[in-house]
């Protein structure tokens, strides 16, 4: 008697239970630390062991969250008055095809710092990501290569994103 055939194992995503939020519990700290080290150390190697810097100690730490999991984050911050920065844009591995969770926290990103008082806000965004954000009202400034990787520096059309001043948004 052979091995019975398994039909592929494919995970429904159900849109109504993505949430982003600023991050605010230890979990969601702790999730969203495991998830850069996943996606800019293991998948990536931008970064060997760990990719945290000194823009750490002070950024806004942003979580996308599926049920009780940790499946993104980004991280922003004001570099001086009005000029903010979003950087370490990552999501896990099966939520990508989702399409949902990327363009949530950038929008919450963007929108949390236009609220704060942002002029502007800007991102180093890796090449192979440049015509998402250029889709998502996003102008690249130049062409660098930063960690040895190709990069776009980028900036946001906070015309197109409204100030979000509340802790929590549904993606």
């Amino acid at each position: 008697m052979g091995v019975a055939a398994r039909a592929p194992h494919y995970q429904v995503m159900k849109p109504e239970l993505y949430r982003v939020k600023l991050a605010c519990e230890e979990w969601e700290f702790a999730g969203a630390s495991q998830l850069r080290v996943q996606v800019f150390c293991v998948e990536q190697g931008i970064f060997s062991e760990t990719d945290r810097d000194a823009i750490d100690l002070h950024a806004t730490p942003i979580v996308a969250t599926y049920g009780t999991e940790i499946v993104g984050t980004v991280r922003i911050h004001e570099e001086e008055s009005g000029i903010w920065f979003g950087s370490r844009l990552a999501v896990k591995k099966e939520h990508r095809r989702a399409g949902i969770v990327g363009p949530a926290l950038i929008r919450m990103a963007v929108g949390t710092a236009h609220a704060r008082g942002a002029n502007s806000f800007f991102a180093h965004v890796q090449s192979a990501n440049a015509a998402f954000f250029e889709r998502m009202h996003w102008t690249s400034v130049r062409e660098e290569l930063l960690h040895g990787h190709p990069h776009h520096f980028m900036q946001a059309d906070l015309a197109f994103y409204p100030p979000i001043r509340q802790e929590a948004i549904a993606a």
